[in-house]
């Protein structure tokens, strides 16, 4: 078969057929009884009664066609360092670690949060964990305490592997205590912190509690850990991603369906060969630094590079350098990364060898016409946007030039990929939207395919709730974005139409923000919106109502933004800190009390903010227009 069309059709009308081909692509210890037990819809059951592993089959399948081929290469230009390790080291340090996360009381099915800069070390833990059957919950290194101890919390860990520092722009990022503090708002207490000491910042050991990774690595050297076979619907990891309410939504994801989506993704979409080097320059922290920085690229027998470190400094050819130095074939980046570098001389891309690189993936948030067109006249290679989610794991619109050629579209994430059943829906009757050119919700009818999550951690009603809705008999999951497709099956993405925004790829709940800002003293309510932003995709800007305006004058107006400011990376992180915050004496509401965010987003991109019929006070509206005159 090799029109991508009949490959597609394929996969939604004969789905177990089509999925028991591609499971081929991973080695299970017991074949499973069923492709897909879709008998308590939306919860799939994917490969049901099968048994496998998915550090066997990232790590220990490799050792005996190339057990001496690279594995993890780890760049940090933050502390000018670089380790290589081939499948036969990494399959040892692996097992170095389960053997410490056994000593520390770890079995299968326990919880172990990792809370790591992009280390070698953090790709041992998340490895570790599939070896024994544990289940990881990764946090990006950039969530303050408040939002780690929320993680802590509904995660449960029994242990917490962390490292004292991480670093950005050579700036020293201290992790212990911010962990510590988390740890001590947390309600649940791990029983051990398993500590990777960089030597870059003092993290003082709490007694009883605390493990240090380099003693309890001299112990375990030559220790063997068998893979314990786990049934394919074993939850894997859970992910954590923001909402439109302000607390985040634990992704949890199977094992089976994930390690099946993972291999069949690299030879259908990312076309990457066992021996090659995929280079993604995501943090693990994301779900594609958990799906093409660690598994899926080790699942393929693939090299993957892991980066610690700024893509402009040294210079801005460094990205290019390690393409051109390790041979890398497939590389994936975010658009918010090619604007950063689009900012900066063309040489330092001209001045490196890029010929083994074959396409460059980019995927994190829309991909603007101008970005595609000038990565892809830079480097003379195809660009090729994806479109996915935490929630999916694997790209849902993309190119599978590895079933057939098709051409890129600038502005167009692609077509929907095999096994989606993407629907374009009308937003307010659910009708189906047939036709090219319409704008609708994009929608996937179920069951979602392998990879996909499975439910929402410990809270299956929180899952049906938030994505599914019954359309005349059917169950759709909603991605909440607002898409039109072409004549040719193309998708354009239009942005989101709930209240979450994409921030340089990271997506960030407003009400998640908004309750950060409203814990600072001097703050009776605040609205967050994002807004368009020509590097980042969108940045958030907040507007504020203090509880006493007649104290905030000219001068301390710059104070307590800043302030406020603090606060929010004080509770959840730099990530999330708006890039402006203005004061104002009203928010736009309806007489019901409803916010107006779409008004005011609409405004503070010089949009039409449309139908105000039901807003209480137009004052405060105009209040938001002064602010962007003044600016």
């Amino acid at each position: 078969m090799t029109r991508y069309a009949d490959f597609h059709r394929r996969s939604i009308t004969d789905r177990e057929a089509f999925w028991a081909e591609q499971a081929a692509l991973v080695d299970w210890h017991r074949p499973f009884d069923q492709v897909c037990d879709y008998s308590r819809p939306p919860m799939a059951r994917w490969f049901a009664g099968g048994r496998l592993n998915l550090c066997h089959n990232a790590v220990d399948r490799h050792l005996a066609a190339r057990a001496d081929q690279n594995a993890l290469i780890w760049v940090s230009t933050e502390t000018g360092q670089e380790r290589v390790y081939s499948f036969r080291e990494l399959h040892a340090e692996v097992q170095r670690m389960a053997a410490i996360l056994l000593g520390l009381g770890v079995r299968q099915g326990d919880r172990v949060l990792i809370y790591m800069p992009m280390i070698p070390e953090a790709a041992f833990a998340m490895l570790a964990c599939a070896r024994l059957g544990a289940i990881h919950s990764v946090v990006f290194g950039g969530f303050a305490s408040g939002s780690l101890a929320n993680r802590i919390d509904d995660a449960a860990p029994r242990v917490i592997v962390s490292a004292d520092a991480g670093s950005r722009g050579g700036k020293v990022i201290p992790y212990k205590p911010l962990l510590d503090e988390a740890i001590r708002l947390a309600t649940h207490k791990p029983s051990r912190v398993l500590m990777v000491d960089r030597g870059l910042a003092p993290a003082p050991a709490v007694a009883g509690r605390d493990e240090d990774y380099a003693t309890q690595r001299a112990a375990h050297l030559d220790e063997a850990v068998p893979c314990v076979w786990v049934e394919a619907t074993h939850p894997s990891y859970t992910l954590y991603t923001s909402g439109t309410t302000g607390k985040p939504k634990g992704v949890q994801r199977d094992t089976g369906g994930y390690a099946v989506a993972l291999a069949a993704s690299m030879k259908h979409i990312y076309q990457g060969n066992a021996g090659e080097t995929y280079f993604s320059t995501s943090d693990i922290g994301w779900v594609v630094g958990h799906s093409y920085i660690v598994y899926g690229p080790l699942i393929a027998g693939m090299a993957t590079l892991m980066y610690e470190g700024l893509p402009v400094r040294p210079d801005p050819g460094i990205w290019w350098q390690l393409v051109e130095k390790y041979k890398v074939t497939v590389m994936f980046t975010a658009p918010t990364a090619v604007r950063v570098l689009k900012k900066h001389d063309a040489s330092y891309l001209h001045a490196h060898d890029l010929s083994s690189l074959r396409a460059l993936f980019l995927a994190g948030e829309p991909l603007d016409e101008p970005t595609a067109q000038w990565i892809a006249g830079a480097i003379g290679k195809p660009v090729i946007d994806n479109y996915w989610q935490t929630e999916t794991g694997w790209p849902i619109l993309s190119i599978a030039n590895g079933v057939e050629a098709a051409p890129s579209k600038f502005g167009s994430p692609g077509m929907a990929m095999y096994g989606y059943d993407v629907k374009l829906l009308d937003e307010n009757t659910g009708a189906e939207l047939t036709g090219a050119n319409q704008k609708g919700v994009i929608a996937i009818e179920g069951p979602l395919p392998p990879g996909c999550m499975q439910t929402v951690w410990r809270d299956d009603a929180r899952f049906v709730n938030t994505y599914w809705k019954t359309v005349p008999g059917r169950l759709i999951y909603s991605t909440f974005d607002w898409g039109v497709r072409d004549e040719d099956g193309y998708y354009y993405i239009l942005g989101r139409t709930d209240d979450v925004i994409n921030v340089a790829g990271h997506r960030l709940g407003t009400r998640e923000i908004e309750e950060a800002i409203a814990r600072h003293d001097a703050v009776a309510e605040a609205a967050v919106v994002g807004v368009a932003d020509a590097v980042k995709g969108q940045v958030a800007v907040a507007f504020v109502v203090l509880k006493d305006p007649k104290h905030v004058g000219a001068a301390s107006a710059a104070e307590l933004e800043a302030d406020i400011m603090k606060t929010v990376d004080q509770h959840l992180g730099s990530l999330a800190r708006p890039a402006r915050v203005r004061f104002v004496t009203a928010l736009p509401k309806t007489r019901s009390g409803k916010l107006l965010r779409r008004a005011i987003q609409a405004v503070c991109e010089r949009r039409d903010p449309g139908d105000l019929t039901t807003m209480e006070d137009p004052a405060a509206l105009q209040q938001i227009r002064d602010h962007l005159s003044d600016a």
